[in-house]
């Protein structure tokens, strides 16, 4: 579904180049939930940051069904809002806004009409357990519940690909066992691929595969066939 090859991406430090990533090559499948692990610095968020069209100054290719991601703004920005999700560690939902509205959100940006966008928002926040909710704003609700609200919009208009940063860290174990779950179900039924860089091993474990990065570079050393299949 998504393959990267031969992405490298330096940063320029004064008079210094320092490679954040060095000729990363990997593919990953439709429906999967992959975790993405390595310590700080590795390259984990920069990985993330190509594959989510966040950053487009990289050398290399990102395919995604076949067909390059683009490098320019304006189509990069348009892809993201139709194919891409995005889950974040701190949530990042909408203060003023409902859980419904902060759901409905990114189907107003893709031009769907105000009915469809409560019809959408309303299936996709009971999937997630939260039609109880609607109403409520974040602030209103417990760290778990805006996480699934974050889950229940990175998914409503039906991605490609989600990419999640850290989705666990800020939840206790219990809580991160049913975003967990919650995250690896949908992705399963509705066949979107998720990416979660993470240093917790309660969500690595629970994620289809894994994948290591160590100083910008995939670490051979721990795959196994658990590990997604490399790219020559």
């Amino acid at each position: 579904m998504i393959a990267f090859n031969h992405i490298q991406r330096h940063y320029q430090l004064g008079r210094q180049t320092v490679p954040a990533l060095a000729d990363v090559s990997g593919e990953i499948e439709a429906g999967e939930m992959v975790a993405l692990c390595g310590p700080s610095g590795s390259g984990k968020s920069t990985l993330l940051n190509v594959l989510g069209l966040l950053d487009t100054q990289y050398q290399g290719e990102v395919l995604l069904h076949g067909k390059p991601l683009p490098k320019r703004a304006k189509p990069a920005a348009q892809l993201r809002r139709s194919q891409l999700g995005f889950i974040f560690q701190r949530f990042n939902l909408i203060p003023v806004m409902s859980a419904l509205e902060n759901v409905a959100y990114p189907l107003m940006l893709n031009g769907v009409s105000k009915k469809e966008q409560h019809l959408q928002a309303t299936q996709m926040l009971r999937l997630v357990g939260l039609e109880d909710y609607l109403e409520h704003r974040p602030d209103h609700l417990s760290g778990g519940q805006q996480q699934r609200v974050a889950i229940a919009r990175a998914l409503v208009h039906k991605p490609s690909l989600v990419i999640a940063d850290e989705p666990t860290a800020s939840l206790d174990s219990k809580t991160a066992n049913i975003v967990v779950d919650i995250m690896r179900r949908l992705g399963h039924e509705m066949n979107t691929t998720f990416l979660v860089a993470t240093h917790d091993p309660r969500m690595a474990s629970r994620c289809d595969r894994t994948i290591e990065l160590l100083d910008g570079e995939l670490n051979p050393i721990q795959s196994s066939e658990k590990v997604i299949s490399w790219a020559s």
